[in-house]
Parts: C-alpha cells; sequence; structure tokens
C-alpha cells in the first residue's frame, strides 16, 4: 500500500468537464482520460461538450485535413493492408 497517494495536478479557478459523471469540477477531480479541460470558468466547463462539437465540425469540414480526391475517409472497407 503506497503511503502517498498521487493527486491531480490543478489549480483553484481551473474548470473541468467530466465525462464519466457529466459534472463540472473545479480542479480536476477524475483522471484525466475521463475530463474535458481545464477552462477559465465554470460556465465554459458547462459548455465544453457544444465547444468540442463545434471544433470538431470545423475541423470535419477543412479541407486542409482532407486528402484530395478522398471525399468521405471511406476506403470501402479495404484498410491500409488492400493492394
Amino acid at each position: 500500500m503506497a503511503l502517498f497517494r498521487k493527486r491531480a495536478a490543478g489549480r483553484p479557478g481551473e474548470w473541468y468537464y467530466c465525462l464519466e459523471h457529466g459534472t463540472v469540477e473545479e480542479g480536476p477531480q477524475c483522471p484525466a482520460k475521463n475530463r474535458l479541460g481545464p477552462y477559465p470558468s465554470r460556465q465554459e466547463a458547462e459548455n465544453a461538450m457544444n465547444t468540442a462539437a463545434r471544433r470538431n465540425q470545423s475541423w470535419e469540414n477543412d479541407p486542409r485535413w482532407h486528402d484530395k480526391g478522398d471525399d468521405d475517409g471511406d476506403d470501402g472497407g479495404k484498410g491500409p493492408s488492400a493492394v
């Protein structure tokens, strides 16, 4: 048994959105793999899922991130090993 419990790093005033619980937390309380942030305010953390959706939509529509001639990224199920 460990003598010292490792705590998540963070500062008061940093807000996170926990993906597992669907809650906002001040300072990191859940593991990093389960949270988005840090955000500078509680309100921004509450809107984390909307912010992520907006950014994903922007990325999906950005022509810089798509190969030329690849409309939807679907390779017909052939994958990289198909020749």
